[in-house]
């Protein structure tokens, strides 16, 4: 373990990039702090607020549109990082994005602007938009014939 307390420890992860609670917590863990010490680092880091779940959700929510990611794979992301539901919808309600927009400016990028020729690509362009978190409507929208 290094000479660094797991205050510390925090602080300087923390100065790098945002993190959640829980992906903090398991960091320092991981880097063989207790886990009363990990809990009190990062419980001094939430009230002083350099560690925002809130915060930590809206910037992982704007890199993930980024990369063109819908609302799906952006909530199942959030959750698998133990982000609170609640605040994973108020990251979400905070960024205005047009999902079907960006559904369709996925699709046009990544299928150059093609229709699907036959069923078969038709349910491959649905599968790709599917994985990359975009919901039927979204999906029908970006994928429908007439522009």
């Amino acid at each position: 373990m290094s000479t660094f307390t797991a205050l510390e420890t925090s602080i300087y992860l923390l100065s790098r990039r945002d993190h959640g609670r829980f992906e903090l917590l398991q960091k320092l863990k991981s880097k063989g702090y207790s886990e009363g010490d990990a809990e009190k680092a990062v419980q001094y880091c939430v009230e002083s607020n350099y560690l925002n779940d809130l915060r930590y959700a809206q910037s992982q929510v704007r890199q993930h549109v980024s990369k063109g990611h819908g609302v799906n794979r952006i909530k199942q992301e959030l959750s698998f990082k133990r982000v609170d539901e609640e605040l994973i919808y108020r990251a979400i309600e905070s960024e205005e994005v047009d999902w079907f927009e960006l559904a369709k400016a996925v699709a046009e990028k990544k299928f150059k602007g093609k229709k699907a020729s036959d069923q078969k690509e038709y349910a491959k362009q649905v599968r790709f938009l599917q994985y990359r978190g975009f919901d039927f409507e979204q999906i029908n929208y970006a994928l429908k014939a007439d522009d």
